[in-house]
């Protein structure tokens, strides 16, 4: 190229730029590759892949018997890619017949300018064969855990539910959701250049770690007797509902909690939120002459009366405090035992004021009455005593007959358990152990003792008076062919709403006691709330606490005969 080329400076020109363009795009190509590397791969990957946290398997709940009360099933969930849709609305048309769902809802989904969207999670098991059938593009599935419930509304307040998502909401489901939710597992789901979805192989055998399982202290043939004869009573009676629990005396497991009405935990959706309500733990109510074990037991324990101690009925009628406690029947002078077998209000009036105010509420409390028992279900109330500053002038008086507190099932049946076996308040319980995927218990649950409220002597001396309750008092109907039963009735007047009074009409009637009195294996409180005609506890509810027992005694294996004591012959010096 000479001096006097005429094309030298054009070839110059065109030789800079050339330079620049290569130099600009080895700059590109460090910023791209170097520079902005991370970013874009992340840009990239959230193009082309999706990210769904599949859960896994829940664990099963159990009965002490290893019966299954709650179950995974792996059901299928549909989900879309919008962008990889051509036909929406043909697409939620076809996807509507096989679902059940209006098209146009499924067709607002699958128009969202999102790479992935939930169409209808955990199916039934036909709706995703249907939608196998379908091979449609742009709709895949992945299979989820469905929560199942095989004795349908039995247990139901004690097993509670989980959600959508795998969270127990309500019950066992929701005390122990830690330990029965599965591992959870991030799937990543593909797209293709094209914006087609490639589901990696094997998707469904990824199948995360499942939950623990739980075993309980219910026995299911107990909690379906203790079930069907209280919906019978609540029926027969058209109350507005009811509660019976079944616990184990000496360790305060529990074999059966019943409530009526009840839901069914399959179809939680088609019920109220009122109905999920356990109310053996949730709802406090006045308990009446079902209090006056709680007084008898604090006045023979202070020995501030004994069995045969003569109290005067006052021929049916005391004035306290410018009101008048009344007793079902005129008496005269009757006994302390007779007191709480014959329920007289005037007798445990006069038993409460010869405590006094102090030892009273010092011995209610003792019993587990105001405070939570910390059973393993959420929900617990405590439950209302107020403190003796509180009290009125007829405080004394009503508390003995079961007036100005409220106690929980729940509250009662622990309570007369600790009559039963010698003194002892125990915790309750509903769980006995924890299980991991090898069936090694991780958590176990045994009997506990929160304290002792009375002595061995003065529960005997209870028993016994208890056994009268049901020989010779209110309590006849409750009484079991072949067993000893001791217990006691409750029929207590409801506030009426309206009038903040107590209501002429408005009742629960109940029954709390142990079978078999001398060796007890079963403490029951059966309550019916607001029965129409009678309203008596030894009417409406002591015939269920019968049923129950005269079928669950039996099943347990507790012979009705009373054991034999065989007489041997001793010499002088084996005498005691």
């Amino acid at each position: 190229m000479t001096a006097n080329d005429p094309h030298r400076l054009r070839r110059v020109v065109v030789a800079c730029v050339l330079m620049l363009g290569f130099v600009g795009v080895l700059c590109r190509l460090f910023t791209l590759q170097v520079l902005q590397a991370a970013e874009l791969t992340a840009r990239a990957d959230r193009q082309h892949r999706k990210t769904v946290t599949v859960e896994g398997s829940r664990g099963g709940i159990y009965d002490r018997q290893g019966k299954v009360l709650a179950i995974n099933m792996d059901v299928p969930s549909v989900f879309g890619v919008p962008a990889s849709l051509e036909n929406p609305s043909g697409v939620a048309r076809d996807l509507a017949r096989v679902l059940h769902v209006k098209a146009d809802e499924i067709e607002r989904k699958l128009r969202q300018e999102r790479s992935f969207v939930w169409i209808a999670r955990k199916l039934d098991p036909e709706q995703g064969r249907s939608l196998e059938g379908l091979s449609l593009e742009g709709i895949g599935t992945v299979m989820e855990g469905r929560r199942f419930y095989p004795k349908g509304p039995l247990l139901a307040h004690v097993l509670g539910f989980s959600g959508m998502d795998g969270q127990g909401l309500e019950g066992i489901e929701r005390r122990y959701d830690s330990f029965l939710r599965g591992e959870k597992q991030l799937v990543v789901l593909q797209r293709d250049a094209l914006g087609r979805t490639v589901f990696p192989k094997g998707l469904n055998e990824q199948a995360p770690s499942p939950g623990r399982s739980v075993v309980l202290t219910i026995d299911e043939v107990i909690q379906y007797i203790a079930e069907k004869e209280l919906d019978e009573a609540v029926a027969a009676t058209r109350a507005k509902g009811g509660v019976a629990v079944v616990m184990e005396p000496r360790t305060g497991a529990v074999l059966a909690l019943a409530i009526s009405p009840k839901f069914d935990p399959n179809a939680v959706r088609a019920v109220s939120p009122d109905r999920w309500r356990n109310r053996a733990l949730t709802d406090a109510y006045e308990p009446g002459s079902t209090m006056k074990v709680f007084i008898a037991a604090a006045a023979l324990e202070e020995k501030v009366m004994d069995p045969g101690t003569l109290i005067h009925g006052e021929n049916g009628q005391m004035t306290v405090a410018g009101t008048v406690i009344h007793d079902h029947e005129k008496s005269g002078w009757i006994t302390f035992s007779q007191v709480i077998q014959k329920s007289s209000n005037i007798g445990a009036a006069k038993t409460a004021m010869a405590l006094g105010e102090e030892r009273v509420h010092r011995y209610i409390r003792a019993f587990g009455f105001g405070e939570k028992s910390d059973i393993d279900l959420p929900g617990e109330a405590a439950g209302l005593v107020k403190e003796t500053k509180h009290w009125g002038r007829r405080s004394l008086a009503s508390m003995a007959i079961g007036q100005e507190i409220g106690v929980t099932a729940l509250q009662l049946v622990t309570a007369v358990s600790a009559v039963a076996n010698g003194g002892w308040l125990m915790k309750p319980y509903v769980v006995s152990e924890v299980h991991d995927g090898k069936g090694q218990a991780v958590v176990q649950n045994g009997p506990q003792v929160r304290r002792r409220p009375i002595s061995v002597e003065t529960a005997k001396t209870l028993t016994g008076i208890l056994e009268g309750v049901v020989t010779n008092g209110t309590g006849g109907k409750a009484a079991v062919p072949g067993y000893r039963v001791a217990g006691k009735t409750g029929t207590a007047q409801k506030i009426d709403p309206q009038t903040g009074a107590y209501s002429p009409t408005l009742f629960v009637g109940s029954f709390t006691g142990f079978v078999p009195a001398e060796d007890p294996r079963l403490a029951i409180v059966v309550i019916i709330d607001e029965p129409h005609a009678e309203a008596w506890g030894g009417v409406v509810a002591a015939p269920v606490f019968r049923r129950i027992a005269e079928q669950a005694l039996p099943y347990l294996g507790v012979s009705s005969r009373a054991p034999v004591k065989l007489a041997m012959a001793m010499g002088p010096e084996e005498a005691p």
